[in-house]
């Protein structure tokens, strides 16, 4: 197929898929990430079977709250832990709206309804920056929006407007890194860490790992990244980490808080309900089970 062809399917498909049944959705999802096994409803038992149970049959409206990257800074704020909010220059309905003259040379650009490398711009050097072409794209991500269900049906993000919200660009650590550490979180305990290296800065040369409680590796990988398959030095405040992310994590029967952490100074992520869309390829495949013991699936309520 050409990719003209491709773009012209794609369009079609998110115009259309909002008349699609949500259950529809989330089984084609499932079966095509992976590899063609059907996902189990009736008795979740794996950690990614649950996550599409969690997308169909429960609802909190904080949960929806909490995904978009503007208006979970309020509920973080609420937990009395606003110090950790990344400096915000603003936050547009439309790119028309963006002072582009006030910005400072380094910062970052994202969807608010975006995920953790979809959505996100990086500015190095403002002058050196096309920004027609950027605010078509950022235009693009406030026209996506518009279609509605997700083509892996995460409820979170239906009926809400994309905006634009514009960041302090994060400086790389001492060891030229961005660490980042995604804590799987149930009931408001944290089970383990995914630790994500290089990633931000080199995406080709990202490294994953996963992390016990108390920060020691386990023999678990994504099959889409390479493995840390060496122990890292535990980070600065790491068990302050674990109080955040407990605290945040609190009302929700599962969710990952995103922290990065550079040389001990911690900063707030995002909160991710449903990793993946929904879909992780773990390595050993055995521990999608070993995850899915810790989430205990809340009432059904939708």
């Amino acid at each position: 197929m050409s990719n003209i062809a491709s773009k012209i399917r794609g369009r079609i498909y998110r115009r259309f898929k909002k008349y699609l049944p949500k259950k529809l959705l989330v089984e084609h999802y499932y079966k095509k990430q992976s590899g063609g096994r059907r996902i189990n409803l009736k008795n979740p038992e794996r950690f990614s079977d649950k996550l599409g149970w969690y997308k169909l049959y429960y609802r909190d409206e904080l949960m929806r709250t909490c995904t978009d990257k503007a208006s979970v800074r309020e509920y973080v704020e609420s937990c009395n832990l606003g110090n950790l909010l990344n400096e915000c220059y603003g936050v547009y309905d439309s790119v028309e709206d963006i002072d582009w003259e006030a910005l400072p040379n380094q910062f970052v650009l994202k969807n608010t309804l975006g995920g953790s490398s979809n959505g996100i711009i990086l500015v190095f050097d403002k002058d050196s920056l096309d920004i027609e072409k950027t605010k078509e794209e950022l235009s693009s991500w406030i026209e996506l929006s518009s279609y509605g269900t997700t083509y892996a049906a995460e409820w979170v993000y239906e009926e809400r407007k994309a905006r634009i919200i514009i960041e302090k660009l994060l400086i790389a650590d001492s060891s030229g890194d961005l660490p980042d550490y995604k804590f799987f979180c149930f009931n408001g305990r944290v089970f383990c860490s995914q630790h994500v290296k290089n990633y931000t800065m080199d995406k080709h040369a990202g490294k994953v790992g996963y992390f016990d409680r108390d920060f020691r590796i386990l023999p678990v990988k994504r099959k889409d990244y390479a493995g840390i398959i060496v122990q890292p030095d535990k980070p600065k405040n790491y068990e302050k980490m674990l109080e955040i992310s407990e605290l945040l994590s609190k009302p929700f029967p599962h969710v990952r808080v995103d922290l990065y952490n550079i040389d001990g100074t911690i900063i707030f992520g995002e909160l991710t309900f449903f990793t993946n869309s929904g879909y992780i390829p773990f390595d050993p495949d055995s521990f999608d089970y070993e995850l899915g013991k810790q989430f205990v699936l809340p009432k059904r309520n939708h």
